[in-house]
């Protein structure tokens, strides 16, 4: 096709085409599951209550989705690895132990490279979960579980190309691991644990304690202060907010740069108010003891720039402010 043919309208059209086979695979597999799928949830889970692992493995597209779901089972506290069917034929077998289960995936159910190193697994007297689009195939029929997911058509026009199969696939072992994860209790403080890198796991191990202002660093001010000293207490401090406590250190209220800006359009003489009269009270805060990903939380729903940080009791601790996440990497 000329590129002068490749008009945005017929691209965005053949993309959509495309995405809404694929959804028609999705939804073909979310309709078909039934009891093998809670049967498969329920080996996987007994597996691993036995200190076993699931060992995924699969050749091809499915051996790099094989590879895909076994990373996020580990990731989400159900013991995995894959293990490659060939390599396993000439040595990896050995990371097989007998409290294992393997999930073998082949939507043809018919690769010879899979079915190969089937019955040196099944010698090892080791439970076999099979997950193909295909009920009769040779696979399904060497297994112990099958777990059908068949899908009306590939989103390759030759109907040949793994497209809308990798699809329904992936989801199928996100939805197998989300469902363990739920099964097995496991929770935020433990999927930290196996997070510790990046900007995932500082927002569950940080506490907001380890990046607020405190200090000269954190404006605060007393009821009586005018909203010029409350200004000039902000400037000093460098943030964009200032907490009113009283004389316990008790949060009584905040007032922020924007509300200046929203006061002065009215009156210029709000500069010489009382900061307890502008204030907003019961403002929005957080415990200095929560994890940084419940900042992220608030800042989504509630967008706002600042928020003021107290202890279990009440009492001003600190103020987060937006411009620093990026700077502890946490956003």
């Amino acid at each position: 096709m000329p590129q002068k043919q490749l008009t945005s309208e017929k691209i965005l059209k053949q993309a959509t085409e495309i995405l809404d086979i694929e959804i028609e695979g999705l939804n073909a597999i979310r309709n078909n599951l039934g009891e093998p799928f809670a049967n498969c949830v329920r080996l996987c889970f007994d597996t691993i209550a036995r200190g076993g692992k699931l060992v995924v493995t699969g050749v091809g597209k499915s051996g790099h989705i094989g590879q895909k779901m076994s990373a996020t089972l580990a990731s989400t506290g159900s013991r995995a690895v894959f293990m490659h069917p060939v390599e396993a034929m000439h040595g990896d077998l050995g990371v097989v132990s007998p409290q294992d289960t393997v999930i073998a995936l082949s939507y043809s159910g018919e690769t010879d490279e899979l079915l190969a190193v089937i019955p040196a697994i099944k010698r090892l007297n080791i439970d076999v979960i099979a997950i193909t689009g295909v009920e009769t195939s040779r696979l399904a029929q060497c297994s112990d579980l099958v777990v059908p997911m068949p899908v009306p058509r590939e989103a390759c026009p030759f109907n040949l190309a793994p497209t809308t199969t990798t699809t329904a696939l992936t989801a199928l072992g996100d939805a197998l691991a989300m469902t363990l994860l739920n099964c097995r209790h496991f929770q935020l403080n433990d999927y930290a644990k196996l997070h510790p890198a990046g900007a995932i796991g500082r927002s569950i191990t940080l506490k907001v304690k380890d990046f607020m202002r405190t200090g000269e660093h954190a404006a605060k001010v007393a009821p009586g202060t005018s909203v010029r000293d409350a200004l000039l207490a902000m400037t000093a401090a460098r943030c964009g907010a200032v907490a009113i406590v009283d004389n316990q250190n008790m949060l009584l209220g905040i007032f922020t740069d924007g509300d200046f800006r929203r006061q002065i359009t009215k009156s210029t003489d709000v500069i010489y108010a009382k900061i307890e009269d502008v204030m907003t009270q019961n403002p929005i805060t957080i415990n200095e003891n929560s994890m940084a990903v419940e900042i992220m939380k608030l800042l989504e729903k509630r967008k706002i720039d600042d928020i003021l940080a107290v202890d279990d009791e009440g009492h001003f601790a600190g103020l987060v402010d937006i411009q620093d996440l990026p700077k502890f990497k946490v956003m």
